[in-house]
């Protein structure tokens, strides 16, 4: 029996937005994994700070011991390890399915929690990673897919902003160990909602991985003389004309799905053997629109952890402030991120709508891209003013209002470029999703790693202004990919279909 026909987009909005709720709340657990720890207390002033040290940090150095030198790295490669390992997960996803995914993350990232928190040497760590994504574009149709990415991405945004809160709250009244206790709490209680609740989205008539995967496995067996006879499944290139317009693709994914259901189920069956994640991955990265706004994503990435992190430096070198009250001048930061998520994603569904209909009722993806104007034009500046105000050790509240903008615009335009790379890889939108976090991870490990050089050496009115201009080139790269994207995705079609035929 096909267990794979009911349509989770034709669920109820319940059952949608249960899932939604779950996957935001899992993917919060990652930020506040690479966060409670870092700064669960403030760092020390900048004169005497080489690498991230904390009260929290101080005390697992002495407790284990370690030096302040190995917790940098350690944190460093958390950060780098939860963006690489997508690709890992994406292929497994794509054969096994979301939920198999989201419990093995979990349950990882929870025993993990629970070694760390009964260790005795620095040697251990955890790494945790969600394809959430991926889930809400099996769930969600495209014109509401960047309010629903905006939504989820608003729970992951909290982390880093709650993590010094809860970190110096659990360091306080009780010791280091009880943040990963506290950690093995939420992940656990996470993999067990995912247990009763979740329903997995993943569906093989719309991954045109495992299509790909299922007619080679096929055509490999009839070379080799089977006796039953190949039927030839239905992909994307199959449906889709060489110049296939954007409005046609959800249809042909649709007619994918039609010719599958009704064929009988074939005796061969798909395993992870029979996938390697490299190749999505290149097909991924060889559209140039692809390649250009996951390096933009990247930097944004990068910026969305650097500010945090430095801001906290600067409240305890220059404002002398306890954690407490830096976890909280910093929420505004999150704040901030957390309204720009859902604003830019509804105004990302809303320019993309107008366009569409505009157009004579054709949509592109690449028209949810002109929604960042305004976010990528005012970053820059507010980004370079936020620097010299906390190089003037102006009023706290300026720094606030400063951090809530800073977010707000950073994370606007970020929520309608994760929602472009979901909707201009249809079929492969898992991969596309953990090529953003691939890329992601790397620029933010970089982006950690000379945070504290730069700010001890140029100050915080320099560093960034340095970061402005970087903001500059992200929005200019987005720009790019919002003109010529649409060229570049139609190019890059049309090479697989040839190289396919």
């Amino acid at each position: 029996m096909y267990l794979w026909t009911i349509d989770p987009r034709q669920w109820s909005p319940l059952r949608k937005n249960t899932s939604l709720i779950l996957i935001s709340a899992a993917s919060m657990i990652a930020g506040l994994g690479n966060s409670i720890q870092n700064r669960s207390a403030p760092p020390v002033p900048y004169v005497s700070v080489g690498h991230r040290s904390t009260a929290a940090v101080k005390e697992m150095q002495d407790d284990l011991p370690a030096t302040s030198s190995q917790f940098s790295w350690s944190i460093s490669t958390f950060i780098l390890v939860q963006g690489l390992f997508p690709l890992v997960w994406t292929a497994i996803s794509e054969i096994k399915g979301r939920k198999l995914v989201y419990l093995t993350s979990l349950l990882l990232f929870t025993v993990g929690s629970i070694v760390v928190a009964i260790s005795n040497s620095i040697g251990l760590s955890s790494a945790v990673i969600s394809i959430g994504a991926a889930t809400l574009a099996d769930i969600f149709e495209p014109a509401e897919r960047g309010t629903k990415m905006g939504i989820y991405y608003m729970a992951p945004l909290l982390g880093p902003s709650l993590g010094p809160i809860f970190g110096g709250a659990l360091t306080t009244g009780f010791n280091w160990r009880a943040i990963f206790w506290f950690l093995t709490v939420v992940s656990g209680s996470s993999f067990v909602a995912f247990v009763l609740l979740f329903k997995d989205t993943f569906r093989k008539e719309r991954s045109l991985t495992y299509q790909n995967a299922l007619r080679q496995r096929m055509e490999h067996a009839a070379k080799k003389g089977s006796s039953r006879p190949v039927s030839h499944r239905l992909s994307l290139e199959d449906v889709a004309q060489p110049k296939p317009s954007d409005e046609d693709v959800e249809k042909a994914n649709a007619e994918i799905e039609a010719v599958a259901i009704q064929e009988p189920r074939p005796s061969i069956k798909v395993s992870l053997k029979d996938l390697s994640p490299i190749r999505p991955i290149g097909l991924v990265l060889r559209r140039k629109n692809n390649t250009v706004v996951l390096f933009a994503s990247g930097l944004l990435f990068a910026y969305g952890l650097m500010v945090p992190y430095t801001s906290a430096r600067t409240l305890s070198a220059s404002y002398n402030y306890e954690a407490l009250k830096i976890g909280l001048v910093i929420l505004s930061y999150g704040i901030g991120s957390m309204v720009g998520s859902f604003l830019g994603g509804r105004w990302s569904d809303h320019q993309l709508a107008r366009l569409k209909r505009e157009n004579g009722g054709v949509g592109k993806p690449e028209m949810r891209l002109h929604s960042i104007a305004v976010g990528a034009t005012l970053l820059p500046p507010f980004t370079i003013a936020f620097g010299w105000v906390c190089r003037q050790h102006v009023h706290v509240a300026a720094v606030c209002v400063f951090l809530f903008c800073c977010g707000f615009l950073s994370i606007w335009i970020y929520a309608s470029t994760l929602a472009y790379i979901v909707d201009a890889n249809n079929g492969r939108s898992s991969t596309a999703v953990a090529c953003n976090s691939a890329f992601r991870g790397v620029f933010a490990f970089i982006a950690i790693e000379i945070a504290v050089p730069m700010q001890d050496h140029l100050g915080d009115g320099w560093m960034y202004t340095i970061w402005g201009g970087i903001m500059v080139i992200s929005g200019g790269l987005i720009f790019l990919v919002s003109h010529k994207g649409e060229k570049w995705r139609k190019d890059g079609e049309a090479s697989e279909m040839n190289a396919s035929q």
